[in-house]
């Protein structure tokens, strides 16, 4: 234990120095007029101003057996160019470089490391090569990470959702998306983004006066300004987040798996269909279109590591040792269209996950060897989400038995039962407020199942709502809740609402811990899961 702790020490320092880095790289990028500077790899004199900039710092994803995702972004044609190291110093270390950067990618770019040692901190550091001037470099920006053990070791996680909904953004004033850094010294070895990582259909005000007569002061930019239509303003909500100092110094220092829900596109989406009614989308109205752009702003800006046969699958697992395994999840891709959702038997029309997605989804939890299977989804199962006065957007659709998209959940729940797979924990957002969801076949109308539990986090930066209305359909109790009953909607970060979960697996006894955080970071619920063997 005294290594593992000196190495959370070690990785701290070492951020906090890239964080420092960050800042001067961002300053320099916005407010620099003039100036020299020593630093390119020739030691001649250069303008920082004639530098690829990295204004965006650095991220790592996808964490999985002895491979990771780095990700950066510069200003102009460039190669990325990352040196890696077990250790701080980056001695002993090894070089990668990029496929040459374009506007094709918005200068987004990303290098895939993989043969990593197991179980072992990780120092990067990453800088940009200009393109048309080899000898010019950016200055560097560093990161690290921890990869995933091949032996039994604790494992500790976070996951949430919702980041900047319903017109809460940056308030510099306030502190920014404080919930990042509170997280960032939970120094979790990685995070789960369980969706909405961005609203592109959430427009924002420079200033909204809050109920005690206070104003909140968003930082504002044009993509901000409003819906997210063309591509460039689908990556301009991406870029919006990472303006923000906690989520780069974030990035920096905690890998992500990322997925995505319905925001960010536009809300409650599906394929198909063409927003007839929605007045704020004056340049396209066919979802379809909006849901391409906003699918290739995704993977240009999350730390994502590509599928080469199928470069537009968001849903994968990642195998982190022997305790755990993660099934991320895509609810938004392949459903069909929001319905009074009460359709007796499976059709195209009942989709949710789509056949493809459930197919692999139960071959992969069938053959898991680890301990724990977590499910990573991006909404809930049992809580009622409506799309207008008679749709709905949710699989759930009101007490009852299983019907329409709940047909595909109830078909799970039945093969994990039967296939005896154990384990086997959910855990989701969306929602906007925290919960803990015991689901139990003895409250249940569709009864052919174990009971399991599902833990909700959120929102991250973003309006708390709730809370939701249960499903009776597989037997959800309500064991935790995170918010008063009868609580306003929308209420600002500023009153505390906002909340992540954690999770902890320890090493010898696979008991695993989850664990409910508020924006302070305290704990609010912790509930010990036991393994069945």
């Amino acid at each position: 234990m005294q290594h593992k702790n000196h190495q959370k020490v070690t990785r701290r320092r070492f951020i906090l120095g890239s964080a420092a880095t960050g800042g001067s790289i961002i300053a320099a990028d916005l407010l620099s007029k003039s100036g020299l500077a020593q630093g390119s790899a020739l030691g001649i004199i250069t303008s920082d101003r004639m530098r690829p900039q990295i204004p965006y710092g650095v991220a790592s994803g996808d964490i999985s057996g002895g491979r990771a995702v780095i990700w950066s972004r510069t200003d102009r044609p460039a190669r990325m160019i990352i040196e890696y190291s077990t250790h701080e110093s980056l001695r002993n270390g090894h070089q990668f470089v990029s496929r040459d950067v374009s506007d094709a990618s918005d200068y987004t770019a990303r290098i895939y490391l993989g043969n990593l040692p197991a179980d072992q901190q990780i120092f990067y550091r990453v800088k940009f090569q200009d393109l048309n001037n080899k000898t010019i470099y950016s200055y560097p920006v560093t990161g690290t990470f921890r990869t995933a053990p091949e032996n039994n070791r604790d494992i500790y996680f976070a996951w949430s959702g919702d980041t900047a909904g319903q017109g809460w953004g940056i308030n510099p004033e306030w502190g920014g998306m404080k919930i990042y850094e509170t997280m960032r010294r939970f120094n979790p070895d990685f995070f789960i983004h369980s969706g909405d990582y961005i609203y592109a259909d959430g427009p924002m005000q420079a200033e909204v006066q809050l109920n005690d007569g206070s104003i909140w002061k968003n930082i504002i930019t044009p993509a901000k300004s409003k819906v997210a239509e063309t591509l460039e303003e689908f990556r301009g909500n991406y870029i919006y987040n990472l303006l923000d100092e906690n989520v780069r110094r974030f990035n920096a220092q905690v890998p992500q798996m990322a997925q995505w829900d319905d925001h960010e596109t536009t809300n409650n989406w599906y394929p198909g269909e063409v927003l007839t009614t929605d007045d704020r989308y004056q340049i396209e109205k066919r979802v379809d279109v909006l849901a391409e752009r906003a699918r290739q702003a995704f993977l240009e800006y999350t730390p994502i590591r590509i599928n080469r046969r199928d470069p537009q699958r968001i849903y994968r697992s990642f195998y982190y040792g022997p305790s755990l395994e993660i099934f991320m999840l895509d609810m938004r891709s392949y459903r069909g269209q929001n319905s009074l959702n009460r359709q007796p038997v499976q059709s195209e029309e009942t989709a949710f996950l789509g056949n493809a997605q459930i197919e692999w989804l139960k071959r992969e939890l069938k053959s898991s060897k680890a301990t724990w299977k977590v499910i990573a989804a991006d909404m809930p199962i049992g809580l009622i989400v409506p799309d207008g006065s008679v749709n709905f957007e949710n699989a759930a659709n009101g007490d009852g038995p299983a019907l329409g998209r709940e047909l595909e959940i109830a078909d799970l729940l039945r093969f994990i039962k039967h296939k005896q797979i154990h384990n086997v924990v959910w855990l989701t957002a969306d929602v906007h407020y925290a919960a803990a969801h015991y689901y139990d076949p003895n409250q249940a109308q569709f009864t052919d199942f174990e009971p399991f539990w599902e833990f909700v986090a959120g929102p991250l930066n973003a309006g708390t709502f709730g809370p939701n209305q249960l499903d009776n359909t597989f037997g959800p109790q309500v064991k935790f809740l995170s918010i008063p009953p009868n609580m306003q909607p929308n209420r600002p970060p500023t009153e505390g609402l906002q909340f992540f979960g954690t999770v902890k697996i320890d090493g010898d006894s696979k008991v695993m811990t989850v664990a409910l955080h508020n924006l302070e970071g305290k704990t609010l619920y912790r509930m010990d899961l036991t393994p069945k063997v």
